[in-house]
This record gives structure tokens, C-alpha cells and sequence, in this order.
């Protein structure tokens, strides 16, 4: 994949040498086009060592744009993404200015764009800001993140610039690079995130699933030429460029959904972490505290990973198994129990797994077995997805039925 980078004058500029590095490690040629305040906040010489080609900035470069230079990258570019993204970068590119080589390259080229936006939360608050996001996404340019979380200010909110990994993954999901893909032309519906089972109109049951191990698996798919259907439960993650997200909040809903979306899916790919259990009924008015205590009775919920199991294609499955103890036993006792064909076992609790950016996991089969050491959940689930392809033409290949594939209750 080709991709030209855009740095735009913020502070989380700083970060683009990482992300040339993951785009690299991906495969990707990387072309830097650097705006002059970019150069305030990270040199050309660094940049250049990390991407192995000059860096571009100038649009008056007399010998480069001899050839028409702006035009032949535009041309060049699979993907261009901007990060940082800037209020201003945003703003220009909305009016259709072109004061410098970046952004008369977003108007010269028919590749997919991307904005990584970075600033202050309450500039990107401001109404200018969002009215500006909300153009550039009707003209189909896609916004990646914002994050949430501390700045270089010292405040606190919406206006982190996406970690590079995760803008990697998401680079290569909207340009699909070139080339055979390991899933080009298969569909695959990916469950994520945790649910939320109620008690009254402000209550309800949930768990510590961020999201992140299912969005990072629906943006590798993605990236291996999947078409990807996200069912989703309640996560702060940003939505993957490209991918159709469904929205659900309860156990039941996702069951639904996921029945709904897996008729004519090639590989289900179930990672939300589901409640297995619900409050019996939903009482309608907030319950006052009237006692010193007080019960709740539980019903099961539906088990998604159990009934695209028992379908009647008969298909692949894989389920995830979040344990806090005997991690191994267990996720081989669900292999079997479940008749699984591959699960995916790691562990959870205090500093592992839950809500955070790394994983560390074991992948098991019938006859066989992998482990993956620890890193972060946009690289492991890279690997998953390779191996879940993998195991699924070789059942295919030795099967005349239709096959799918199912990951469950993963981070």
C-alpha cells in the first residue's frame, strides 16, 4: 500500500515517527508531507531516517513540482491520513483551500481520506470545530477518533490524537492495500464490547469489556479484504473507518442482531463479552432505597457463541475464553463442551486483559496449539485473524458444506 502521511502543527506530532514505523512493519510505503508548522514540533531528518524517502513540504519546490509533483503524489497515494489533524487542517480542507502541498493533494486525489484529529478538547468542542467534522464526514472523508484522555495541556477530555497502531489499522482497512487478501470477498460479522442487562430505568449489569480486542479484530478482518459487520455494545472505542457498526446494548439485542447479520456471513466472529445472566424483570421507576437489603433474581441470557454452534451448516467455530484462573483447563473444557473447532484463551482481571491496549493469549484446536506473547491487542489480533483464515479454508478445503467462524467473549 502507498500511503502519504500528512503532519499537520500539533503537538502529537511527535508521535509520527511510531506510526511511520507501523505502517512500515505493515507493509505500507510511507511518503511524509510535512506542513510548515509540522516542522515546529518534529524535524524532517528524523522523519526521513523512519521512512526511507525525502520529506516532502514545500509546495514552491521548483524541481519537484517541475513534474508536477503534488499531482503525481495525489495520483500515488492508496490512502492519504493526516496525523495530527489540526482545527485549522480541518478547516481548510473543508473550504477547499490548498495554501500548501497537503492540502492540495487532499483536493487532487481520488484515494480515501483520513483525519486524525489532535487538539485541545475544547477546541475540538467548539461548535466551528464540529461543524467542520460533520462536513467532512458527509463528504465521506473518514475521522479517526478523537481519543479521550490527559494532554499536553494538563486537561482532561476528547482530543487525543488515536494511538499509531490503532491509525495503522485503520490506514489499512480503508486502502485494503494491493495484492490477494487472506478475506477478499468474505463476510464476516464480528460481535464486541460488553452488554448491559437492566434492573430499572437508571441500572443495570454489565462487565469491565472495553471493546478493544473486538474492534481491533473487526479492523484487521477488515484490512485482510473482509466485508465487516461490528455488533456492538456500549464502548468509548471509535468506530473503524469503513466497516458497518451496529449499535446494541443488551444481551438479547446482540442475539438478534447477530442472527440477523450472520445469514449469509462467511465468519462470525463473536468477541463481545455477553451477560450471562439478566434481571428477570425490568422494574419501570427507579427503586428507592428502602431496606438494608435487598435481591435481585437472574435468568440466563442467550448464549450467541452456542447457537451459531449448533446451526444447522454446521459451522467453524472458535470462542475466546476470559478466565482468571486455570486458564488453560477451562478454555479446553469450552473447547470440548461447546464442540468448538478453536479457542482462544487469556486471562482477566486486575492488570490483564480488561480495558487495556495489550493482551496476551493462547490459541487452542482438537490437535494443537499456539501461544502469543504479550502485545498490543491491534497486533495480536492481526495474528488471530491470520490464523482463524488459516483453519478456516482448511475445513472449508476438506468440507463441501459452508463454513463459519465464530471468536467469543474476548478482552
Amino acid at each position: 500500500m502507498n500511503v502519504v502521511l500528512g503532519i499537520s502543527g500539533g503537538i502529537a506530532a511527535y508521535k509520527a515517527p511510531d506510526l511511520v514505523r507501523r505502517l512500515r512493519e505493515r507493509g505500507a510505503n510511507v511518503q511524509i508531507v510535512m506542513t510548515a508548522s509540522a516542522e515546529e514540533f518534529v524535524t524532517s531528518t528524523a522523519l526521513q531516517a523512519v521512512s526511507g524517502k525525502p520529506i516532502r513540504s514545500n509546495l514552491w519546490d521548483k524541481e519537484a513540482e517541475a513534474a508536477m509533483s503534488h499531482i503525481e503524489l495525489a495520483r500515488w497515494a492508496d490512502v492519504v491520513v493526516i496525523a495530527p489533524a489540526t482545527a485549522e487542517v480541518m478547516a481548510r480542507i473543508v473550504s477547499g483551500g490548498a495554501p500548501d502541498l497537503l492540502t492540495t493533494i487532499c483536493l487532487a486525489t481520488e484515494a480515501p481520506i483520513a483525519l486524525a484529529p489532535a487538539m485541545n478538547h475544547v477546541m475540538w468542542g467548539n461548535a466551528a470545530t464540529q461543524a467542520n467534522r460533520e462536513v467532512l464526514e458527509k463528504r465521506g472523508i473518514h475521522i479517526l477518533g478523537p481519543g479521550i484522555g490527559s494532554q499536553a495541556c494538563g486537561e482532561t477530555g476528547a482530543g487525543r490524537m488515536l494511538e499509531p497502531d490503532a491509525i495503522a489499522a485503520a490506514v489499512f482497512s480503508l486502502g485494503g492495500g494491493k495484492g490477494e487478501s487472506l478475506l477478499d470477498g468474505r463476510k464476516v460479522v464480528i460481535t464486541a464490547g460488553p452488554t448491559r442487562e437492566a434492573i430499572d430505568p437508571v441500572r443495570y449489569i454489565t462487565n469491565r469489556s472495553s471493546g478493544k480486542m473486538g474492534y481491533a479484530l473487526a479492523s484487521a478482518a477488515a484490512a485482510q479484504g473482509a466485508k465487516v459487520v461490528l455488533i456492538s455494545g456500549p464502548v468509548s472505542v471509535p468506530a473503524p473507518p469503513g466497516i458497518e457498526v451496529v449499535d446494541v446494548e443488551s444481551a438479547e439485542q446482540m442475539y438478534e442482531a447477530t442472527h440477523t447479520a450472520i445469514v449469509d456471513a462467511d465468519i462470525f466472529i463473536a468477541a463481545a463479552a455477553v451477560a450471562d445472566y439478566r434481571p428477570a424483570t425490568v422494574v419501570k421507576q427507579k427503586i428507592k432505597k428502602k431496606s438494608d437489603a435487598m435481591s435481585i433474581e437472574l435468568v440466563r441470557c442467550p448464549d450467541i457463541l452456542a447457537s451459531v454452534a449448533e446451526m444447522e451448516s454446521s459451522p467453524f467455530t472458535v470462542g475466546f475464553a476470559a478466565e482468571t484462573e486455570n486458564v488453560i483447563e477451562y478454555a479446553r473444557g469450552k473447547l470440548e463442551n461447546k464442540k468448538l473447532d478453536m479457542i482462544v484463551a487469556n486471562r482477566v482481571g486486575d492488570n490483564f486483559g480488561f480495558d487495556r491496549d495489550d493482551n496476551t493469549a493462547t490459541a487452542l484446536w482438537h490437535d494443537g496449539q499456539k501461544s502469543f506473547p504479550t502485545c498490543s491487542k491491534i497486533d495480536l489480533s492481526r495474528e488471530l485473524i491470520e490464523l482463524v483464515a488459516q483453519h478456516f479454508y482448511a475445513v472449508r478445503s476438506a468440507d463441501t458444506q459452508p463454513r463459519l467462524t465464530a471468536i467469543s467473549n474476548s478482552d
